[in-house]
Order: structure tokens, then C-alpha cells, then sequence
């Protein structure tokens, strides 16, 4: 969507605010379920901006997304401060089309939701001023949550709309709990362990990467073969062309350290490591002399005003393929080894997977056929709530909302905020 410029961003609703600014009553329960139940949310914690309208956490009447793939896509990664500007141009008419889509006015709103964090620190600022702006403008309690707890409710929220379908008739609950949550994207791969609680939810960390996420060793890794970014979706729809047996990657075993062992902290068997395979794809492309090939693909793709992986298909040779193949084949098994080790070893009743990677279809076909032989119900979020959007904001806001869990005035960013 097309964005304004940036000294726009306070004050340009002004005219449509009703009323007086001033700082909110904390609502209780029983006026929170007498609202109107809808939370606008913003979300600016990388390279999306986001903005959506949830009602009571379970129905969202808009999500409306301004991406900067297109802006970052020649740097073959984020840039922090252009994505910092980007969401200054965004905010704005990304909220105005929220409402809009919704057909709903900031009147109508119970409260505003926000991402505090973790992620790019202007870019996590540049959500939190404005939502702490309108708030206050409002009169409207602000909510800030965390990004990873998100990423979990993306798949409760949808869960929750599909429960309320009578056609389906699924009679049984959205979700099992405990739960055991694997988020995993392009800056986080985390194992929780979700239950319900009396207020909202608990999450208990009990396995994280050591080093680079999921989604990121599969950005880096489609740069080094000169494809396309974002990098999944590009390995995602070539991978199928290879033969994910013909290049034997493997994970080796973490191992805590001794002085270390008695802490609190994930066991070994639950972390994961994806720096090393990134190496192994960089030494297989050396031993076998494909820096030509990569070469002549990127000038191919770099012509063509809007290239696609079907475009890189026919740029890719079977050597190429192969290699493409058999890393996402190690990559979705060490995350579906690890993922079903946890969820048995903390007798979890079901498993959820999210984050930008949870898009990937090899993953959800192999993490499906091991729920179902195991006996496990899984639940994904649609590819759309996979990635980075504000509903997931608005659903994990809600249970906060009702439990009187508001935002100080002196909120700001946490970029390395945990869960």
C-alpha cells in the first residue's frame, strides 16, 4: 500500500480522534465483557507494518500489512533503519485501513495493543510512540505484548474461528494443553511449554537455537545460492525439483558445559544450532565449483523486474537442486526431531508451530504425518498469520485486557525481550 511521509505520522489523525485526550480507567472484568471487545493492534517489530482490529481475541475483522520486502530485497536482508523509516511512512494509512476494513471507529475501541518487543529497536519505537500516542488521545488503555507470544496466539486464533464454525462441528476444544509451542522464523527459534492459566497463558522456554534462526539460515543460505529474497518461500518451491537424500548434512549433538549443567536453562537435547549448516552449504558450493553458475543465476534473476523461484528453476542445475533439497530436508528434520522429543519428554497433549517458517510446506507435511503417528494434535496458523502480522497482536492482547495488564506510561522498545 502506498505510504505518506514520515511527518505525518503525529498528528495526522487528529480530526478524527473523539473527544478529549486523557489517560484511561482500568476497566474489570465485567465491563471489559460488556464492550464493545475490539483492540486495535499494531505491529512494527521488523520489516511488516501492521495494524488490525481483534474482537475479545478470537475474530479478527481486518489485518492489513504494508510489506518492505521489495525494499530490502537488494540487500538480501533487513536494514534496520530503512525499515525504521518505512514504518514512519506506513503507520498511519496501514491504521487507517485497519479501521477501514473493519468498518469499526477508534470510538468503538476497547483498547490499543502494541508490540514491545523483541525486534528492531526504531522499528519496535516507531509502533510504540504512535500506539502510546493514539492511546492517550483516545483515553484508551494501552497494551503492550510480547512478539513470541504472538506468534503462539496466531495459531489460537485461528483455532478459536474455526471452533465457532457450526458447519464444521468439530466438537471437541481448539487446543489441548498443555501445549508445546515451537516458534520458529527468521530471528527466533524457541520451544515453549503453553498452558492455560486462570488470567491467560504461562510459557515455560525449554529449547532455543544457540545461534542463528531457522528462517535466517534459510535467508542466508538462498543469498549464497543467488535466489530470491525473502529466501524460504525461494527454497521452499525449488526443493521439490531435488533429491533431499543426495547431500548427507547432519546436526551435531550440543552439549552443555560442565560449570553450566545445573542451571535452569533449556536441556541440550531441546537447542538447536543452524550456523553450522550454513557452513557446510558454503563449503559444498566450494568443493564443487558452483560460484559460476550462482554468479550467472543472480545476473539472470537481477534482470527481471519481478523474478520468481520459477524463474530460478530454470537457472538451477541438478547440482543445485539437490543441495537445495537436502538442506531444507536436514533443517525440517533436526526442527521436527527436537520439537516431538519435547513435547513427549514434558508430556505435552498437543503441538503448535508458528512463525514465518511454519509457512514451509515440507515442514508441515512431515510435522503433520509425525503429530498423527504419534497420536498428536497439531495446529499451524494459515500462511497469511504465519508471518509477521498485528491479529496475533490483538489475540494475545486480549487476555491481558481482561486481566487489567496495561502498559506504564514509560513503555519502550525491548529488542532482546524474552518470553
Amino acid at each position: 500500500m502506498n505510504g505518506e511521509p514520515s511527518g505525518a505520522v503525529a498528528g495526522s489523525l487528529a480530526d478524527e480522534l473523539p473527544g478529549k485526550p486523557g489517560s484511561a480507567a482500568k476497566p474489570d472484568r465485567r465491563s471489559a465483557e460488556a464492550g464493545s471487545g475490539l483492540i486495535l493492534a499494531i505491529e512494527t517489530s521488523c520489516d511488516e507494518t501492521a495494524a488490525a482490529v481483534v474482537e475479545r481475541g478470537r475474530h479478527a475483522l481486518s489485518n492489513a500489512i504494508a510489506s518492505q520486502i521489495a525494499i530490502h530485497a537488494p540487500y538480501g536482508g533487513v536494514v534496520p533503519e530503512l525499515a525504521s523509516r518505512e514504518h514512519l511512512r506506513n503507520i498511519v494509512p496501514v491504521v487507517r485501513a485497519a479501521l477501514s476494513q473493519a468498518g469499526v471507529t477508534f470510538a468503538d475501541l476497547d483498547a490499543i495493543a502494541v508490540t514491545e518487543g523483541p525486534g528492531l529497536a526504531g522499528a519496535l519505537l516507531v509502533g510504540i510512540v504512535y500506539a502510546k500516542s493514539l492511546a492517550y488521545a483516545l483515553g484508551k488503555p494501552l497494551i503492550a505484548v510480547n512478539h513470541l507470544e504472538g506468534h503462539i496466539h496466531a495459531v489460537l486464533l485461528e483455532q478459536e474461528e474455526l471452533a465457532r464454525q457450526p458447519d464444521l462441528n468439530l466438537g471437541e476444544p481448539p487446543v489441548d494443553w498443555p501445549a508445546l509451542a515451537l516458534v520458529v522464523s527468521g530471528g527466533h527459534t524457541n520451544l515453549y511449554l503453553a498452558r492455560r492459566a486462570a488470567e491467560g497463558f504461562t510459557y515455560r522456554n525449554v529449547g532455543r537455537t544457540l545461534d542463528d534462526a531457522a528462517g535466517e539460515a534459510f535467508d542466508k543460505v538462498a543469498k549464497l545460492l543467488g535466489l530470491g529474497y525473502p529466501g524460504g518461500p525461494w527454497i521452499d518451491a525449488l526443493a521439490p525439483y531435488g533429491d533431499p537424500t543426495a547431500v548427507p548434512f547432519s546436526f551435531a549433538q550440543i552439549k552443555r558445559k560442565a560449570h553450566r549443567a545445573a542451571t535452569a536453562r533449556p536441556p541440550s537435547e531441546f537447542l538447536f544450532s543452524f550456523s553450522g549448516i550454513k557452513t557446510a552449504v558454503l563449503r559444498y558450493v566450494q568443493l564443487h565449483d558452483l560460484f559460476a553458475s550462482i554468479a550467472h543465476r543472480r545476473d539472470k534473476l537481477a534482470a527481471i523486474p519481478k523474478p520468481t523461484p520459477e524463474d530460478a528453476l530454470v537457472l538451477c542445475g541438478k547440482e543445485t537442486l539437490d543441495l537445495i533439497a537436502s538442506f531444507q530436508r536436514a533443517v525440517v528434520d533436526d526442527l521436527k526431531r527436537k520439537t516431538f522429543l519435547a513435547a513427549v519428554s514434558l508430556d505435552a497433549a498437543s503441538v503448535l508451530v508458528s512463525g514465518g517458517v511454519a509457512a514451509n510446506r515440507e515442514l508441515r507435511l512431515r510435522f503433520t504425518s509425525e503429530a498423527v503417528g504419534r497420536g498428536l494434535p497439531i495446529a499451524f496458523p494459515s500462511p497469511a498469520l504465519s508471518t509477521d502480522n498485528a491479529a496475533m497482536i490483538g489475540a494475545a492482547a486480549w487476555p491481558k485486557f481482561l486481566a487489567g495488564q496495561f502498559a506504564p506510561s514509560e513503555l519502550s522498545a525491548q529488542p532482546g525481550l524474552a518470553l
